[in-house]
């Protein structure tokens, strides 16, 4: 066997996961790019180390998304100067690869904060009016389990804020890596960086003019959530809550048109009203969604009930007149059907990430 072969497929592989989003942890990546290129079990020596598969990413950054990369970065440290300014009673220091460069797709703001109430900074992020979930993560290590908490503040870019006590500020984390001391950026550093790496940026300017959105697929995401939790007439909707049923619905749309975003998203978000108003789902889920979807959508989603009229034979005359004329009218019916036929109960469904990131992946070939 050629070794260094062997080696670079791993590394290979290893990276074009953790690029694609398939896996997030380098431990997981390396194994499991090992076991598919060596068949199996796979000797410790031809692991790659950790570096080598960060630097074969930016191979991949370099090659996929060219010049883009610099753009992106930059108004990722943005959103990060944004954030530590915002948090800053909280001793923010900044980590990852915002701070170093080496950033990816998918990649977010990793920030650390220090204080002796996560209540506070939740608090304060509410104050502000930021969307954001709360992650209690339990991680054994070394025979020891630790209970880390997350703060995911859904940005232009995702912010991870990791949650510590304040008499941890001094503490020196390891980096998985590298196994060296983290590299770290309080905001006095950070801003140091950004006047030596944008030396014609004026950060108090540029700031009030930069983007700070938050992600439609984001939103998205955050009003569908809720829907595992509303559960429906068991007559007509066997399958279970409302989640459960869009992903089939959305699945079964995938199926006939895998290639349609708009007629998609209509799938998957036609019922997110039920978790608003249940008395008025498709008017108060339009106005939810209204700023984030294309007017075909916002009519598919508006007329998705009027389908089942259609089918039973009680809609009028003029009102069926009146859906026909438009050019989507097949792809209205269309809808309906996936709608009546996923509500299979046990029937198969997606994850609700695995829908996200075929939508994403579709909104990024359509930008290509």
């Amino acid at each position: 066997m050629n070794t260094d072969k062997t080696r670079r497929q791993i590394t290979f592989e290893a990276a074009r996961l953790m690029y694609t989003r398939q896996e997030t942890e380098y431990y997981r990546a390396k194994m499991k790019a090992g076991k598919k290129i060596c068949r199996g079990w796979v000797k410790p020596s031809l692991l790659p180390s950790n570096v080598e598969i960060r630097d074969e990413i930016q191979r991949f950054v370099s090659l996929y998304e060219g010049d883009k990369r610099f753009d992106n970065l930059r108004d990722m440290r943005l959103t990060a100067w944004r954030m530590m300014n915002l948090l800053k009673n909280f001793k923010p220091k900044l980590i990852g690869s915002t701070l170093t460069g080496f950033i990816r797709r998918g990649s977010d703001v990793d920030i650390h904060l220090f204080s002796s109430s996560v209540e506070a900074i939740a608090n304060t992020l509410d104050e502000l009016g930021l969307f954001f979930d709360v992650e209690h993560k339990h991680v054994r290590k070394h025979g020891e389990e630790r209970i880390y908490t997350h703060i995911h503040v859904h940005e232009k870019f995702p912010v991870e804020l990791t949650c510590y006590a304040a008499d941890q500020a001094h503490v020196i984390f390891k980096s998985s890596i590298t196994g060296n001391a983290i590299e770290r950026a309080n905001l006095s550093e950070f801003e140091q960086l950004l006047n030596r790496e944008y030396p014609d940026l004026v950060l108090d300017e540029t700031i009030d003019s930069f983007d700070y959105e938050i992600d439609r697929f984001e939103l998205y995401r955050l009003l569908l959530i809720p829907l595992a939790n509303v559960e429906q007439s068991k007559k007509y909707h066997p399958e279970g809550d409302v989640l459960y049923h869009s992903l089939q619905v959305f699945d079964l749309a995938y199926n006939e048109k895998p290639y349609d975003e708009e007629f998609l998203l209509a799938a998957l978000l036609h019922d997110v009203g039920k978790g608003i108003d249940p008395l008025d789902h498709v008017g108060s889920g339009v106005e939810a969604l209204e700023s984030v979807i294309t007017p075909r959508t916002k009519w598919l989603i508006e007329n998705h009930m009027e389908t089942h009229k259609i089918q039973d034979g009680t809609i009028g005359a003029r009102a069926r007149r009146r859906l026909q004329q438009n050019p989507d009218y097949e792809e209205l019916i269309l809808l309906g059907e996936c709608d009546r036929a996923g509500r299979i109960p046990g029937g198969y469904a997606p994850e609700l990430e695995e829908a996200m990131e075929i939508l994403k992946e579709l909104s990024r070939s359509c930008r290509i």
